[in-house]
């Protein structure tokens, strides 16, 4: 395993601690759930208090009451107290009280059957005891979720079990001193916001050690990206967490009936979602074909994470430098050669010249292509500059997910394949081309089934009379085989060779909860389907195939922050190490909890 692959490992593990939290009933179920709960405690509690029909009447009015209150809170806290807060909505504030209520129902049943064992008071103490540790949850997980202020935090937490415990009171009055209860209840609530918060400080401890900053700001801020999709909170933490570094796009620009241009940034479209330079493949693309005109597509170049961007501002940094200088390139070279495909036992590589620029692809294909490391890109520019290649372009096809392959194995694939493609390219002859492309977004595949936003782009080439297409997927990878599938249904439209390649966004990432955590292309979508629209695409590019010329720029942009391999890996192990503490801290914090409070019960 390689050091993107166990990144990428992390990554994975990260996503899944933080969105397993998020996959909540409806809100009606959760309703009908907490009116059971509410009654089933009532029942209980007042049917041990007192052992006849009665009770039993009076706890199901209690339990009726229970709900109701439960309810309307719910409805203040919403539109009164969090009416401003992307998180909670009244679904997740009924799922929250009915997890209260069924461990506040847990201490409820066992006082009950200690008040039937030992004495009546015990059904009292218990209660006194849920409602304690009902308030500890609350304050905890309010604290770590929500982002409307303490204030606010804090009346959310104790509202709630204060005015459920004052609804058991009227039952209390003839069996306990009520004198001692207010005692208690503002004992118990000094206790639990003081073992609350030693627990929060504890777990933030874990993030201040590892990346400089409190874990559960951090956790909050994911949680803000994951419901409300705000990008900002998260990537304050990345800003600063950044170093800044000079970037580079490599652009290939054509001109002929319309642009086309194929731009390669030194940049890794990550972490995920729309956080750091997930989006910035589609963004790029935009940006170029608005201010420009024409078609772009922006495949993945040989890197890894190492070279994600620190925020969404970084991403519009570089794409308004690229548009400024594609605009200023000129387009002078008038030939370029065939498309040359090289394959081995594992390597498919291929390229072709454009001027005095080389356009190269790799891939494993049928195996897993994934990340590559710049080291690769290196070696082949050597060699490239030996041949007398003014530039070349490295691209990563990243088109197949399917097993892994030893990394020394396939970089030795992939540089012989390269070395052989760009010796036999340099023999050819420079013939007049042409180019067309055409973009074309499927609006029944979203980012859940793994198409980005920068939908299929295809550029078509046609040298000497024989056609190739760059057929690009916005999306994370695709199933193995799909790229045969696609290059096959392209021979009847009069495509001789081509490559299929996606841009690795990581938009697609982190929307779903299935095992990978996101769709690569063709997992869940139709592939008849996907392959009519690259068809379609493909046909389009045909269409506007024109006498081209073609220019070169490698644009750099300065002093762009990006988040290094090595922050991003600590920050994605921040959730192990956080789980880890608090299981470790859980047992003796809260048992010492538990006896500071007991000592006081007993003397209710």
């Amino acid at each position: 395993m390689n050091a993107d692959d166990s990144l990428n490992m992390y990554m994975d593990k990260a996503v899944k601690h933080y969105s397993s939290l998020f996959t909540l009933p409806s809100y009606m179920k959760s309703l009908l759930f907490s009116a059971l709960v509410c009654i089933i405690a009532g029942l209980i509690h007042v049917s041990f208090l007192y052992r006849s029909l009665l009770g039993l009447v009076c706890g199901l009015l209690l339990g009726v009451v229970l709900f109701s209150v439960t309810v309307l809170l719910n409805y203040f806290l919403r539109f009164y107290v969090f009416k401003r807060d992307p998180v909670y909505d009244l679904r997740r504030l009924a799922f929250l009280s009915l997890f209260c209520w069924i461990l506040w129902l847990f201490f409820i049943f066992v006082g009950g059957v200690a008040a039937v064992l030992f004495d009546v008071m015990w059904a009292v103490r218990l209660c006194l005891l849920g409602f304690s540790v009902v308030l500890i949850l609350r304050l905890i997980v309010l604290y770590v979720t929500s982002s409307s202020g303490t204030g606010r935090f804090l009346a959310a937490s104790l509202v709630h079990p204060l005015a459920c415990l004052v609804s058991f009171t009227p039952f209390w009055i003839s069996v306990v001193d009520m004198f001692k209860i207010v005692v208690f209840v503002l004992y118990a609530s000094g206790v639990s916001l003081a073992s609350s918060f030693l627990f929060i400080t504890i777990l933030n401890s874990v993030g201040k050690g590892e990346v400089g900053f409190p874990s559960l700001s951090i956790f909050r801020a994911f949680l803000l990206n994951w419901i409300a999709d705000l990008n900002m909170p998260l990537e304050s933490f990345l800003e600063m967490l950044g170093t800044e570094t000079n970037v580079n796009v490599s652009v290939l620009r054509f001109k002929g009936g319309d642009n086309v241009f194929i731009l390669v940034p030194s940049v890794h479209p990550g972490p995920f979602r729309n956080i750091g330079s997930s989006l910035l493949p589609s963004l790029l693309k935009d940006g170029v074909e608005q201010k420009l005109g024409g078609v772009a597509c922006v495949p993945l170049g040989l890197l890894g994470h190492e070279h994600d961007l620190a925020s969404h501002n970084e991403c519009q940094k570089i794409v308004g430098w690229v548009v400024k200088s594609a605009a200023d390139i000129e387009a002078n070279e008038e030939r370029t050669t065939p498309f040359v495909k090289v394959q081995n036992d594992l390597a498919t590589v291929c390229c072709q010249t454009f001027g005095e620029t080389v356009l190269i692809t790799f891939s494993l294909a049928p195996k897993t292509t994934e990340d590559f490391p710049p080291e690769l890109g290196s070696i082949v520019r050597e060699k490239a500059e030996k041949l007398g290649f003014k530039r070349c372009i490295c691209v990563n096809a990243h088109n197949s997910i399917n097993g892994a392959v030893g990394l020394q194995r396939a970089l030795g694939a992939l540089e012989d394949a390269a070395m052989l493609c760009l010796e036999r390219a340099a023999l050819l002859d420079k013939l007049p081309f042409k180019v067309g492309g055409a973009t074309l977004k499927p609006k029944e595949f979203s980012v859940v089934d793994g198409m980005g936003h920068g939908g299929i782009t295809a550029v078509v080439v046609e040298v000497g009379g024989r056609k190739n297409a760059y057929v690009v997927f916005d999306g994370n990878n695709m199933v193995s085989g799909l790229r045969e599938k696609i290059l096959s249904a392209l021979k009847p439209m009069g495509i001789d060779d081509g490559e299929v390649l996606t841009t690795d966004t990581h938009s697609v990432n982190a929307v779903t909860l299935n095992a990978r955590g996101y769709h690569p292309i063709g997992e869940v979508m139709n592939h008849d389907k996907l392959i009519e629209y690259v068809n379609k695409a493909v046909q389009a590019a045909i269409a506007n195939l024109s006498p081209a010329r073609v220019g070169f720029r490698c644009v750099e942009i300065p002093k762009v922050k990006a988040i290094g391999k090595e922050a991003l890996a600590r920050l994605c192990m921040l959730p192990d190490k956080v789980i880890r503490r608090a299981k470790i801290a859980a047992v003796p914090l809260f048992a010492a909890t538990f006896l500071v409070l007991m000592a006081v019960l007993l003397w209710v």
